[in-house]
């Protein structure tokens, strides 16, 4: 399989296999003008298997949503087809509007134009807490 090199954009790599898919529809991929390649399942000396993003343009990413999915991504910025920016993701310390709390008595389930924020409790076990009523979220 060949895929061509970026000139300027951003590679997302070291994705989980699998969760390539899932990162492309949550970050609304499909929505961009530019080229967008997704490889699933590419060897991976490090992970054995692994996805990989590539994004042919200039794009803003949401990296705590990325963290959230999978810690493990590391974000590369290429401009004139070389990497001058890596980034190594890992769980955000909070992150808003990327789960809901399940709390019916929560205040985000009451007043709607509340963000659902979360912070995170337990890094190990990936365990967010709600920071109005504070229930867990795992």
């Amino acid at each position: 399989m060949l895929v061509n090199p970026i000139k300027n954009g951003t590679v997302l790599d070291h994705i989980s296999a699998g969760n390539g898919m899932k990162l492309y529809k949550i970050l609304r991929l499909n929505e961009l003008e530019c080229p967008v390649a997704i490889i699933t399942n590419a060897y991976s000396q490090k992970m054995g298997k692994k996805d990989i993003i590539k994004i042919d343009g200039a794009v803003a990413l949401d990296l705590d949503v990325i963290g959230y999915i999978d810690p493990g991504v590391t974000i590369n910025k290429i401009e004139d087809s070389v990497v001058v920016e890596r980034k190594h993701l890992s769980l955000p310390d909070t992150i808003s509007d990327v789960i809901h709390c399940k709390n019916p008595r929560c205040i985000t389930s009451i007043e709607q134009e509340l963000p659902h924020k979360f912070k995170l409790i337990d890094r190990e076990n990936k365990v967010y807490r709600c920071i109005y009523c504070e229930s867990k979220f795992k």
